[in-house]
Order: C-alpha cells, then structure tokens, then sequence
C-alpha cells in the first residue's frame, strides 16, 4: 500500500488539509509495509513558493509525519515537485492528441462566460457544448496562424456510468454525458489539477489516497484520464470536511488562526494535534491519548462518519492537556522555553514547574503566573478588595501567628479550621485571593510551598490591613 499527501504550497497548512496528511499517514501505517508519499502540486506558479513548500514540510515533520518518499526521500519515480514534471506531461498530452482522447479548444474566456450564463438561464447545469470538438487540422492551423490562445481538452466519450468503491462512501456512479469536456492543459502550458494529479499517483505507484469529499466529482474525470492512457487507477476515499465551529463554513488556508504554523507557535503539541485530528470525523474504540504508532494500529477506513467533522476548540484543549501529562519534566521545561525558566530562581525551579503542570496550557500562561508569584509586589482589584475586608480580622491573625511558628500548608488550614469553625470555601478563597488575587489557579499547597516566607507575610499584611 502506498498513500500519498499532495498539498499545493499556496498558504500555510491548516486543519483540514494537515488532517489529510495524517489520515494518509495512519492509512499507510497501518499495514506491514506501508510507505507514505509526499508530492508537491505547485503547478499555480502566481501564487505557491518555495518558502511556503519548506513550512509546510516542517510543519509535516513536527507533527511526527515523515514521509518515506518525496523531497528529500527520493524513491525513484520523482521528481517530487509538479512544477519540474512538465516533459512528463507532455507526453501523455500527445498520446491522449493522437488516440483522439483530447482536441484543441481555442474558446475564449469570454466565450465560456457567456456559454454558461446562458445555460443557466436556460436552467441547463453548465457544461462545456464541445464547439471546438470537431475542428478539423485546417481549421486548427488557421487558428494558430492568427495566434489564438488554445487549451487542451478531453473528449468524455457518451453514454457511459463511470463506477468507483470509495473507501468511506461506499459505491458511487457518474453518467458521462453528465460531464462536459474538461481543461487537461491550461492556455499558459500548465497542467490542470485533473490530470497532473491522477497522472503522478498513477506513474509514482500511489495505491491509496484519502481526500476532502470536495473533491468527489474530480474522481469519475481522473478515472476516465487513467483508463483513456491505460495507467492504474487507486483507490480513492472521500471524507468529510471540517467546519468552523461557529459558522459552519469549512476551514481553509486564508483562516489564519487554524494554521499549523499558527497553533505551533501558540504552543499546541504535536500529539495534541494528532489525538484530536485523528478523532475529527473518525473514531476510536480507544478514548485515551495515543502515540503515532497505536493510532495507527486502530486506524480504519471503517470508521469514518459521513458528517461534516466540526471543529471545536474544547476538545483540542482537551487533547493539549493530555499530551502535556505525558511530558517529562526537562520535556515541560523545553516547552515552556528558556525565557519562561529563567525568570524562576534556581532553587524553585523544580517547584514552579511541579506547580504549572497541570495548570497551564499555553508557555504564555506561566508567564501570567510568573508576574503573579515570582514579583515581590501583587496588585489587587476592586472586587478582590472588597472581598477581602469582609474577611473577619481574626482570619489573618491565626494565618500570620501560624506564619510566625513556621507552620507548614497543612498544620496552618487545620489551625484556621478548628479556631474558627471554617471550611471549604470560607477556608480556602481568602488565603487565595491574598495570595494570587484570583480564585482559580494552581494547587493552594503548592503556591503556599513556592512564596518564600516575607512575601507570604507582606500579602497576608496587605489583606489585613484592607
């Protein structure tokens, strides 16, 4: 089994089309000797570049998906990039020219807008009528003499049901007569995506592909361009596209906030991308955190929903925190970054990373905590404020007394529980909001643990004296 992932590098990878990457991946994975192919489709010279080509290989390789063949991993059958594959193509254009599969069209932008306005019009779907089908050689040599722009075309041949197994939707079935003529080669040279693509997994023996079901009906096309060159045909599989969480609307590149790129630098781990990706439109039996290797293991094609996957920015949450728990804490350390760890003297290190695990999410997050615990001064707003003076004096006395003692975390609330009768809430939330100014944060203990004794005392004075 070979699967391929053939992004075009036109913008940053996002979730829907990095959630390809890796359903091809753990497709390819799942069986003995699977190989994972990445092709690069930069045909649209206008609009992709090779900086973008390095991000998206990047951002590939720091989500785990190395690519057994493509850039870098040559395995014979490349070049891996459309753009350096154009001699190829022209082969197969001829052949196709001179069984009578493809004609030259030499119908003007203008010409096709018109043809499907007034399809429409006539409540006709828009398809090209085949005006340029049977120009004869004369004809096309008076044409080129005037020095008309022409495209290449396919000639769909009549009355035919092009019928494919999609691996997530089952048996599906095109009439030709349904699919106009369509574009092999641009006016400019270039390859159309219909026969560039099915050209390439054909000739780099791609036996899989897993794809957007956007792209459903570019199947019966590519299967007709195979069969018309007798080259092999892969299995395809449509999924369901990711929407937007709030509009419905799928994601795509110009959504710059669910970028690779974008969620990397926020701070995202790469097993939280690939726990949650791989549950988006597909399930597991299995609902822990999965390495690489397992969500391959339990990967199916069977277990695709045919919904739209939507997207939600709980659950990715979710799977952050559960690939944070299975840091180390020199791994914890690099993810919060050195900025991060040296604002912590070194003799609390250990503790302030003990005391954030489970608390943040994000390396910007500890900076939040840093200003609150690490400074010597806290600053307290006016809800916190008022909150605190309704604390009864004799609240402060025992802390500060308990303080004095030298008592630890456990013997001062057992000290503030049986004096004044106090508990939950009414126990905790006033040493809290002295302490940090907020009522939800780390561990109390452990913030208790980290203040060194001067600075536990100034708060505690502060409050009091409100």
């Amino acid at each position: 089994m070979k699967t391929r992932f053939a992004p075009s590098p036109t913008g940053y990878i996002h979730l829907g089309n990095v959630r390809t990457a890796l359903f091809n991946y753990l497709l390819a994975q799942s069986v003995d000797q699977g190989h994972f192919l990445l092709r690069i489709e930069d045909t649209d010279a206008t609009r992709s570049s090779e900086a973008l080509s390095k991000q998206l290989q990047e951002d590939l390789l720091w989500l785990g998906l190395a690519w057994d063949e493509g850039p870098g991993h040559e395995g014979g059958r490349g070049p891996y990039q459309q753009s350096q594959r154009s001699a190829i193509y022209a082969k197969y254009y001829q052949q196709l020219l001179d069984s009578g599969q493809a004609y030259r069209c030499f119908c003007s932008d203008q010409t096709l807008v018109l043809m499907r306005k007034r399809q429409l019009s006539q409540g006709k779907p828009p398809r090209y009528t085949g005006v340029c089908r049977h120009l004869s050689a004369e004809q096309i040599a008076e044409k080129d003499k005037q020095g008309q722009a022409s495209t290449l075309r396919f000639r769909v041949p009549s009355h035919q049901t092009i019928c494919f197994t999609d691996l997530v939707k089952g048996e599906q079935s095109f009439l030709s007569n349904e699919i106009g003529d369509f574009i092999l080669q641009r006016s400019d040279g270039t390859a159309a995506f219909f026969f560039c693509n099915a050209i390439d997994d054909a000739l780099m023996g791609v036996s899989h592909v897993l794809r957007g079901e956007d792209h459903l009906t570019n199947t019966p096309r590519q299967i007709m361009i195979l069969n018309a060159l007798g080259l092999a045909v892969p299995t395809y599989g449509h999924m369901s596209l990711i929407v937007g969480e709030a509009n419905g609307v799928p994601l795509s590149k110009r959504e710059g906030s669910f970028s690779v790129k974008a969620l990397r630098e926020q701070g995202y781990l790469p097993g939280a991308l690939q726990n949650y990706l791989a549950r988006l439109g597909h399930t597991y039996e299995d609902p822990h955190y999965m390495d690489l290797q397992a969500l391959s293991r339990q990967f199916s094609t069977k277990r695709f929903g045919q919904s739209a996957a939507r997207y939600d920015e709980a659950q990715l949450l979710y799977w952050q925190k559960q690939a944070l728990a299975t840091l180390s804490e020199v791994q914890f350390a690099q993810w919060l970054g050195e900025a991060q760890i040296e604002t912590v003297p070194s003799t609390k290190r250990a503790a302030w990373i003990q005391l954030l695990r489970s608390n943040v999410a994000f390396p910007s997050e500890a900076g939040v905590w840093a200003n609150i615990l690490l400074t010597s001064s806290l600053s307290l707003n006016l809800d916190t404020q008022t909150t605190l003076k309704k604390v009864i004096p004799a609240y402060w006395e025992t802390v500060l007394a308990e303080l004095e003692k030298g008592s630890d975390f456990k013997t001062m609330t057992q000290t503030l529980q049986n004096s004044l009768n106090l508990k939950g809430k009414a126990l905790f939330a006033p040493l809290r909001l002295a302490l940090t100014g907020r009522l939800d944060g780390p561990e109390l203990a452990k913030i208790y643990q980290l203040l060194d004794p001067e600075t536990l005392r100034t708060r505690i004075l502060h409050a009091k004296n409100l």
